[in-house]
């Protein structure tokens, strides 16, 4: 591997333990906060009452009802954090990709297969010329792209040798209460291991041409979260690091912000796995891209930039473009603009975007292309 490889700087962040020493401690204080936060978020929506006794101080059960020991838990959390290991790429040297995440890349994995199969985000393993994943006692294994899938934003990996480690359960997100505790860990050189709050299960458009209907949300904010992996209490995996958001809640009515960490929810694999093994890619992955990043702001979609080479820039799409129309449906959201435009007709076609520059309105005829041909790939894959 290229020594243009470098180790990921550590984490600032406080609240963020050094990993593979202090998961232990985790595993157990993860079982007492899950209990305490669920005990403080049924006590806020439980009704009033004028003669109600105060509610006891929160504890942590030996025996959760319904759930786990609290022997098993603490073993199924450090199975947990244990199968989380540091993704190390270098990118083609001409990826497309290279301009907004760069050629040396760093982030995280999840083991969830026997056969080496990891689970991590698409942004890091897009157009990857070499892959390492690196583990807790800072060995480095060989690994190949099995899959990157633009519908919903993962990647897969297959290690080229043996991996010591278990493969974790996928869980389900939607069974997620407001308030609940995660453990969020991260792998590699200076992998860490923190606590986490769920906040928000809501919509997520992102300015590159992405759309999740549901994706999941927690707080304090983390840097370290490409490919982090998020699991509830059981040891479960709920959902894969993909960004830091200024506003986890979405705007809220007072207009307070609240940063944190997007994670991508686990459920949307189970479906498309099998698929993703198969083909590399899913079907819903085969769909228009212009090649623009847009804001959304006060019912405004504008243009922030126009990749090279892209069909926006041909069309001559510019950074401040008001989109006020695609194909003559009105867009007021970036979820309008790119669900109409993936849904609007084949991936390569024109595509009409009526626009507001200087005070004036233009009509622009855009020709889409398929977001995967214009993706590179190694010799060989």
């Amino acid at each position: 591997m290229s020594s243009a490889l470098s180790a990921r700087p550590r984490s600032r962040l406080r609240h963020v333990l050094s990993a593979p020493r202090l998961r232990l401690w985790l595993t157990f204080t993860m079982a007492l906060a899950s209990a305490w936060f669920w005990t403080v978020a049924q006590a806020q929506e439980a009704p009033a009452t004028p003669d109600a006794e105060p509610p006891p101080a929160a504890a942590a059960p030996t025996e959760p009802q319904g759930g786990l020991s609290e022997q098993a838990r603490m073993q199924a959390l450090r199975r947990a954090s244990d199968a989380v290991l540091g993704v190390q790429v270098l990118a083609l040297p001409d990826a497309r990709s290279n301009a907004s995440v760069g050629r040396e890349r760093q982030g995280s994995g999840i083991v969830i297969d026997r056969d080496g199969l990891v689970l991590t985000i698409g942004y890091l393993i897009v157009e990857a010329d070499q892959i390492q994943l690196v583990l807790d006692d800072q060995r480095r294994l060989p690994a190949r792209v099995v899959a990157y899938d633009v519908a919903t934003g993962f990647g897969l990996v297959q290690a080229l040798t043996p991996l010591p480690l278990t493969p974790v359960p996928l869980g389900d997100s939607t069974a997620l209460h407001h308030g609940e505790a995660a453990m969020i860990v991260s792998g590699g050189d200076n992998g860490s291991v923190s606590l986490a709050q769920v906040v928000a299960r809501r919509p997520f458009a992102g300015y590159w041409e992405y759309q999740l209907d549901q994706a999941v949300f927690t707080v304090p904010a983390r840097t370290d979260h490409s490919g982090a992996a998020l699991f509830n209490a059981e040891g479960e995996l709920l959902g894969v690091g993909s960004l830091l958001v200024s506003d986890t809640l979405g705007g809220s009515a007072d207009g307070g912000r609240l940063p944190g960490n997007m994670f991508v929810p686990v459920e949307l694999l189970k479906p498309i796995l099998a698929e993703l093994r198969r083909n590399g890619t899913t079907a819903a992955s085969r769909r228009a891209w212009l090649g623009v990043n847009c804001m959304e702001r006060d019912g405004e979609v504008r243009v922030l930039r126009v990749s090279d080479d892209s069909p926006a820039a041909d069309a001559g799409l510019q950074p401040g473009d008001r989109i006020e129309r695609i194909d003559g449906t009105a867009v007021q959201s970036l979820e309008q603009l790119w669900k109409q435009l993936w849904n609007g007709g084949q991936p390569e076609r024109t595509v009409t975007l009526d626009i507001q520059r200087d005070g004036e309105t233009r009509s622009m005829q855009v020709h889409s292309v398929d977001r995967m041909t214009t993706l590179s790939k190694a010799e060989g894959i």
